[in-house]
């Protein structure tokens, strides 16, 4: 279950002039249809059900197939993200040079747990199966910005470089 405090319901009718904008930059054509769920995505942090409806109905397509295009993608989210996503390579490499140690600080700074979003949908944290980047391991990712050679101590560091870009810095 995602921590948060605020709900899927925050958007729900508040931003539906917003959602028809993004389809209408696609000509509501069915063909942008992964285009136009990247655009909410990215606006949102995840696809709220109102806008997987509203997309439905404005390129009028079944919802069933909306969604499962949702959920047939892992970049797609159906719970709200948080603003930075950590990612952390549980791969073999990575995983003997102390990933795991590196995914329980991030844990424990965040408390939080992979899977889950801060309270204040500021993190988001995965681990992942490999990320290809073995020579550099232990490999992680914060949005597309690869850290390689991470070690517990530069967790900390690279929490506060996150928070200072959102302006959130404690």
């Amino acid at each position: 279950v995602t921590k948060m405090s605020k709900t899927a319901i925050d958007i729900e009718y508040s931003e539906i002039d917003e959602i028809k904008k993004i389809i209408k930059s696609y000509g509501a054509k069915r063909s942008a249809l992964i285009a136009i769920l990247q655009d909410i995505q990215e606006r949102y942090q995840y696809l709220p059900e109102v806008a997987l409806k509203e997309v439905a109905n404005s390129l009028n397509i079944p919802l069933c197939e909306v969604y499962s295009v949702a959920t047939f993608f892992r970049a797609f989210s159906l719970v709200p993200r948080g603003k930075h996503t950590c990612t952390v390579c549980m791969g073999t490499a990575c995983h003997v040079r102390g990933a795991p140690r590196i995914l329980e600080e991030f844990e424990r700074q965040l408390n939080i747990k992979p899977g889950e979003t801060t309270e204040d949908r500021e993190f988001s944290l995965e681990s992942v199966n490999c990320l290809g980047c073995c020579a550099i391991g232990p490999v992680v990712v914060i949005d597309k910005d690869y850290y390689g050679g991470m070690t517990v101590n530069r967790v900390s560091q690279l929490i506060k470089q996150y928070k200072s870009k959102s302006g959130k810095e404690d």
